[in-house]
């Protein structure tokens, strides 16, 4: 699990990089409702897209080892059962990952103040409420805060 902090050192640090060089031009002047926004969708987002994409390469998410609950997925799994998808496929292993990195693309997209950002990170939060416990609360609060005064629309400082 160290590789991903690592990739997030290196995005984040390059990004960083990019932005003092002049090349990659965002606000740091959010409101830090917005900063809490952005760190809540990589939490969940970053989760996913590293949950997914290990699951893709090992075989299986990340479960609890030892206990009552060894090896179970959370109550998300009965939500997708629910629709016809089996928890443990490809096709939902892709999905996690899919998800996952278009999150934390779009918190980007809105933190760059594209004039779209806004709307789209709001609706896939809305998409993510089913991914319960965790990125059911997550995204209601992301979704609430967007919605907020100071978060509507293009971010500012």
């Amino acid at each position: 699990m160290i590789w991903y902090w690592v990739i997030a050192a290196v995005v984040v640090g390059t990004s960083l990089l990019l932005h003092r060089l002049g090349v990659l031009h965002f606000n740091t002047n959010l409101h830090w409702t917005a900063w809490l926004v952005v760190a809540l969708v990589l939490l969940n987002g970053g989760w996913m897209a590293f949950d997914g994409g290990r699951a893709l390469l090992t075989g299986d998410y990340v479960t609890p080892r030892t206990g009552p609950h060894a090896g179970a997925l959370g109550p998300w799994s009965k939500v997708v059962t629910t629709v016809g998808i089996e928890p443990r496929s490809t096709l939902m292993k892709t999905l996690f990952l899919v998800y996952g990195l278009a999150f934390v693309g779009l918190v980007g997209v809105y933190v760059l103040g594209v004039s779209k950002g806004w709307l789209t990170l709001l609706v896939v939060a809305a998409l993510g409420l089913w991914y319960i416990p965790f990125g059911t609360v997550i995204n209601a609060i992301v979704n609430t805060l967007l919605l907020l005064p100071p978060l509507r629309s293009v971010p500012s400082g």
